[in-house]
Order: C-alpha cells, then sequence, then structure tokens
C-alpha cells in the first residue's frame, strides 16, 4: 500500500508525511472533540476491505484530487466513541452513533482537505456515509493507492484509511 507517485509528487508529500498528516488529525480530533488520547502504529502494509461487528464513516473528496477518507471501528468502540462524543451513555447503535462516526470522517476529511489544496477551495467533500454490520466488505478505488493507520486507544483498535488519486 502506498500513495500514488503522481500523488505524490503533485502534493509533494511522501506516504510518510501523509501518514503523518493523518495522525495528526485524528489525535487532534479524538483530543478536542471526543476526549480521548490515541496511540497512533505504523501505517498498514496491506489494506483493509473486510469489516466485522463494525461501522465505518466515509466521506468523499472531488476536485483536483479524488479520494476516499475513511474511520472504521469496531462497533463497541464506536458507542465509545458516541458516547464521549455526546456526554452521555450510548449503548445501541442508532441514529447517534451514524450522526459521530459520519461528523468524524467530515472533520478528518475536511482537515486532509486542507493539507492537499491551499485553502481546500480546489476539493469538495461528499456528504458523509456510514455503513455497519456484522460483516460487509467495502471496495472502492485501489487498494494499492492507499495509506492506512491503525490507532489504539485502551484495547481498542480501529483504522483511519486514504485513498487518494490526482485528476
Amino acid at each position: 500500500m502506498t500513495l500514488n507517485a503522481v500523488v505524490e509528487e503533485a502534493i509533494h508529500l511522501n506516504e510518510d508525511e501523509m501518514a503523518r498528516h493523518v495522525i495528526d488529525a485524528t489525535k487532534e480530533v479524538f483530543s478536542t472533540m471526543i476526549m480521548m488520547d490515541l496511540e497512533a502504529c505504523f501505517p498498514l502494509v496491506e489494506s483493509v476491505n473486510t469489516f466485522h461487528c463494525s461501522i465505518s464513516g466515509m466521506v468523499g473528496m472531488a476536485g483536483t484530487y479524488t479520494g476516499i477518507l475513511a474511520i472504521h471501528c469496531p462497533r463497541s468502540f464506536a458507542l465509545k466513541i458516541t458516547s464521549n462524543m455526546l456526554g452521555m451513555d450510548v449503548d445501541e447503535v442508532g441514529e447517534d452513533v451514524t450522526d459521530a462516526l459520519g461528523e468524524i470522517a467530515n472533520m478528518l476529511g475536511g482537515y486532509v482537505k486542507m493539507v492537499l489544496s491551499k485553502g481546500g477551495m480546489d476539493i469538495n467533500l461528499s456528504i458523509p456515509t456510514v455503513i455497519s454490520g456484522e460483516e460487509y466488505t467495502i471496495n472502492a478505488m485501489s487498494d494499492i493507492d492507499c495509506v492506512a493507520v491503525p490507532f489504539t486507544h485502551d484495547e481498542d483498535t480501529f483504522v483511519v484509511s486514504l485513498k487518494l488519486r490526482k485528476e
């Protein structure tokens, strides 16, 4: 897994630097909005496409660059995230959880959008999409044009991925 060479050249960032931006964005959003401190692991070598008992929040990017920024987390951790965000106990997956994961994806997408372009004017973000299920597979764009970073909080692990292509 790596960023496309055309993307690296256009944004003047290599995969490690782009991973650092994903890490910084994720840590900042979780620290300020969810009151959770995270540990980032090294970027994954292989893409993760199949999820079990999970929830994924995604935003699409279109413009100078096209892509998808996604957060994939286990259902139990999505409940913790939502509870922290709302300041109340959330014990079932519903509208609160889907709204929270969509908003996190949106915030992360906004951060990446600003990194990729001056002022973010040449890249548009889609409305967040959230999917969940006992088992599902996400196939979007090429798996090789991807930066995926696992994060941990206490015993929980989740992944933030960025698939990107230069138009």
